[in-house]
């Protein structure tokens, strides 16, 4: 049974990837010129947006944990046949990397939407949601395996077990995990200079989840509301 858990842990977590806080004050960037709603992002857009999110990311990054690595890795993966997507991962030396799809980037319409994107990506590496992610799906595999155990049933169905077990466990608190990327994604787009407002209209364009039992992403109305009421809780002076 061991051999089983640790088997199903590992083809599960070689899948993993992300997809308040207080933050000490920082000087706010110079607002970026503003585009109009409906131009289509191209790879100049994403460097442009890259160059000035990347050090602000780094910044509070290291505010609020500096026992991370801070150094964020950016790629624009242009592999054809990509769905539109973002996400974070971490390198073997605990690097923090964000992908964007260039499929994701011909979806958006303004810097405000790859900004509040990027913020969000790396808030997910900054409060640490992989790896708490990897330890839930772990004690769910052990339960599972435990249960397998106790109710003698076959490998197969052991099997499976686990890899429901450790799903679940995955996905226990991914919900919760999104939106606090989205708070501070929307602290981290605001202090770059880009309107995390505008950024937010993406959630009214793109498929709404709703609130599926074991899905990953809450609904989208539930993340715009998210991100109004950080934008709120900014202009209060309030902590976030």
């Amino acid at each position: 049974m061991v051999r089983l858990i640790r088997g199903a842990f590992a083809a599960f977590i070689a899948t993993v990837a992300l997809a308040g806080c207080t933050l000490e004050p920082m000087a706010q960037l110079p607002a970026p010129p503003q585009q109009p709603a409906s131009t289509v992002s191209t790879r100049a857009d994403f460097n442009a947006v890259v160059a000035r999110m990347r050090p602000v990311a780094t910044q509070v990054c290291r505010e609020r944990s500096p026992h991370l690595d801070c150094n964020f890795t950016v790629i624009l993966d242009e592999r054809p046949g990509q769905p539109p997507n973002a996400f974070h991962s971490r390198g073997e030396n605990g690097r923090p990397i964000i992908t964007f799809t260039e499929a994701l980037l011909r979806d958006l319409r303004s810097h405000d939407e790859i900004a509040l994107i990027f913020g969000h990506e790396a808030a997910h590496h900054i409060a640490d949601h992989l790896p708490r992610i990897q330890r839930d799906a772990m004690t769910g595999a052990l339960l599972g395996g435990l249960v397998a155990a106790v109710s003698g049933v076959d490998q197969s169905t052991a099997q499976q077990l686990v890899n429901a077990s450790a799903t679940v466990g995955a996905r226990r608190y991914s919900k919760a995990f999104e939106l606090e990327a989205d708070r501070i994604g929307a602290v981290i787009t605001a202090r770059a200079g880009y309107d995390p407002l505008r950024g937010a209209a993406i959630f009214r364009r793109i498929p709404d989840p709703g609130n599926q039992f074991l899905g990953t992403h809450p609904p989208n109305a539930e993340r715009l509301r998210e991100v109004e009421r950080a934008v709120a809780a900014m202009a209060a002076g309030q902590p976030i």
